[in-house]
């Protein structure tokens, strides 16, 4: 697969460019952040080195977020999935998700955070 493959569906395991839409964890309001995302096994993966990131934090804060990417099909628009953030705390799954994110390169093998983002009921919305 491509280092940045758009228009993934999350049922495919790739990689993407997705906007991650979190709410201010101190001011209540809406923020977005534009960042490499993982779909992996119908959930999506946002994963970073370090835990200090605002939308980490945000998400780890107040788990319901939004995530919006490029549709599959030519001229199909942005998708938007609503979802439950949580905080992966797996090391396996911390792992894959580096070797996914990052496939043959050295970044694969440093440890990361992330957030593992379930799409809600209504799924895409």
């Amino acid at each position: 697969m491509g280092e940045e493959e758009e228009g993934r569906s999350t049922q495919d395991d790739g990689v993407f460019r997705a906007t991650l839409v979190t709410r201010g964890r101190r001011t209540g309001r809406s923020h977005a952040v534009r960042l490499r995302a993982v779909s992996h096994a119908g959930k999506i993966y946002l994963s970073r080195r370090r835990p200090d990131g605002d939308w980490y934090l945000n998400a780890a804060a107040n788990p319901d977020v939004r995530v919006m990417y490029e549709g599959a099909g030519v001229g199909e628009g942005v998708e938007s999935i609503a979802g439950t953030a949580r905080v992966v705390t797996d090391e396996g799954r911390l792992r894959l998700i580096s070797r996914l994110k990052y496939p043959g390169q050295k970044k694969a093998d440093e440890r990361r955070v992330a957030i593992e983002v379930s799409p809600g009921r209504d799924g895409r919305t």
